[in-house]
């Protein structure tokens, strides 16, 4: 879907990727927005490695989300994460084909990349610029419960009925 015209399936799956991550973030409202967070939505973060259209699903997502959280810069610079990190998530996806380290590598992007750009969208409009690395700590480890303990069985269930 990155580099051909989608099918109509691809489509489709991209909005109930997007439904969904709108819908996870929603529910669990409480801990999806702030400077210490737990995004259940950031869990389909691994989508990308067998599903390119999951690249658009998850920004598309995450820009809606966005819109109930943090503000307008948590629109454009959380969005744009999501963006460039479930890309490379889909390169890497492409270019490695032992499922361990796929996986593994795979998360590092969403983890590191919201680690980096999310705490920046708090801080910009406090006073508490000294506050960045306990920010971004927070924000990786949120991510990287996120990512790899609810994303990884999410990913191994749908390999497996892809499978079958």
């Amino acid at each position: 879907m990155l580099n051909k015209k989608p099918t109509s399936k691809q489509v489709a799956n991209a909005g109930i990727i997007s439904a969904i991550y709108i819908a996870l973030s929603l529910i669990f409202y409480p801990i999806s927005y702030g400077g210490v967070q737990v995004r259940i939505s950031e869990a389909l973060s691994l989508l990308p490695l067998f599903f390119p259209e999951s690249v658009l699903g998850l920004t598309v997502g995450c820009l809606i989300s966005n819109l109930f959280g943090n503000g307008l810069l948590d629109v454009v610079f959380g969005t744009l994460a999501t963006l460039l990190s479930a890309t490379l998530t889909y390169f890497i996806g492409t270019k490695i084909k032992s499922e361990p380290l796929k996986i593994t590598v795979g998360g590092i992007f969403p983890v590191v990349i919201n680690a980096v750009i999310v705490p920046f969208t708090f801080l910009a409009v406090t006073e508490l610029k000294s506050l960045y690395l306990i920010n971004a700590v927070q924000v990786f480890l949120g991510q990287a419960i996120s990512v790899y303990a609810l994303g990884i069985p999410i990913y191994l269930a749908i390999k497996k009925s892809k499978k079958n």
